[in-house]
């Protein structure tokens, strides 16, 4: 690292001049030491066409190393606050370049029904991954594509608005993608991307239907979350591929792959299956394992829209009711934290939501509480002695 920063400020002190360029150079060496904070404010910048300092692309090389993502680059502390720092102001055009570049809504869909859906047993002579759509499935999708169109559409036919498509490489998740895009027009569609892991729980490669009901009573017991299919996956597994793409869809959105504009008010859709739709919320909204248990699935084609709020959170009730998550599982708590993001700012912290205090540190109580159990207790002590006597 030592190495290549020196070569950096070989670079800037050639670049500048004078006291400006010794002040760069120093602050530079600085971030070698500071660690990951400092660096973080070499590396963290939205484009590098406004930014043309030496020091960009070689700094940048260093980020994959240093576990952060850009995304957290935009909180990270420190910074001398003056208006010359090229290190300050790297950061504030990266925090500014993100809330352009948010998508307004990110909708998340099943695929249309599907073969496997009416008849189990093409699961024991199909790859799961071939299962193709019924043709009932097809017709889902294409309703599915107008629903979705007037979501994204509804700020009027004059609205600024485009849609980038992740997909699962599933064949019955590819057709949905076929059917839905069928309702919108080119000039709308930033592009689209196979995503392999989005996919389906993988259950098992060849599934016998009575073997398969065998294990999925076992995992009832078990629990539906942790519980590894025999050459398979858990949803724990899917979780953990889901949480790698969603720093990788991070990186796409803080480096503005997504958009092509900064005016465009972008629209995320992405197709998968209904397990990996529900991870993707329990990863995303930071739901414990036993919310994630206690969720409906997707219906066929059934989308959900995570929409953009004014302080820069997603929330479900940006456009779904209190009566649609309770039927989709949500707890109270989980629909409160719902109600708390659809006006919160992106780094403000609910006191309201669940923070695990309580689970983990139960031993931990208000003196006040404290003294009303003990009060509680002797008297529940006075009347066990009186009833002796």
């Amino acid at each position: 690292m030592s190495g290549v920063l020196d070569s950096n400020s070989s670079l800037l002190r050639k670049s500048a001049s004078g006291a400006e360029a010794r002040e760069t150079a120093l602050q530079l060496d600085q971030s070698a030491r500071g660690g990951k904070d400092e660096l973080a404010r070499v590396c963290c910048s939205p484009s590098p066409n406004h930014l043309l300092s030496p020091l960009y692309k070689p700094a940048r090389a260093l980020a994959p190393a240093m576990s952060f993502s850009p995304r957290e680059t935009v909180a990270s502390p420190g910074g001398c606050g003056k208006e010359s720092c090229p290190f300050c102001e790297m950061s504030r055009q990266h925090a500014a370049g993100c809330a352009r570049r948010l998508p307004k809504r990110i909708i998340l869909v099943r695929h249309g029904e599907s073969q496997g859906n009416l008849d189990m047993s093409a699961y024991s002579t199909t790859p799961d991954y071939r299962i193709p759509l019924t043709p009932r499935g097809v017709e889902q999708a294409r309703a599915a594509g107008r629903g979705i169109l007037d979501v994204v559409s509804s700020g009027g036919p004059d609205a600024n608005w485009k849609v980038y498509f992740y997909v699962s490489p599933y064949e019955r998740t590819r057709a949905t993608l076929r059917g839905i895009g069928a309702a919108f027009p080119r000039d709308r569609v930033i592009g689209a991307r196979e995503e392999c892991r989005v996919r389906e729980q993988d259950f098992g490669n060849f599934q016998v239907e009575e073997r398969m009901r065998a294990i999925k009573e076992t995992r009832e017991r078990f629990g539906r979350f942790f519980f590894r299919f025999p050459e398979g996956e858990s949803a724990a597994d899917v979780f953990d591929r889901v949480a790698s793409f969603l720093e990788s869809l991070w990186r796409d959105i803080d480096n503005g792959r997504l958009d092509p504009s900064t005016t465009c008010e972008t629209n995320l859709v992405i197709v998968s299956h209904g397990l990996t739709s529900r991870v993707f919320m329990m990863k995303w909204f930071k739901w414990t394992v036993e919310q994630f248990e206690r969720l409906n699935n997707f219906e066929n084609c059934e989308f959900r829209v995570m929409q953009l709020g004014p302080g820069g959170e997603y929330s479900l009730l940006m456009h779904h009711t209190k009566e649609e998550l309770e039927e989709w599982g949500l707890s109270p708590e989980m629909i409160t934290d719902q109600q708390w993001r659809a006006s919160a700012n992106r780094r403000s912290w609910s006191e309201e939501c669940s923070s695990f205090i309580a689970t983990f540190f139960d031993n931990w109580m208000d003196p006040l509480e404290e003294g009303e159990g003990d009060a509680d207790r002797q008297e529940e002590d006075d009347g066990k002695i009186k009833s002796l006597e």
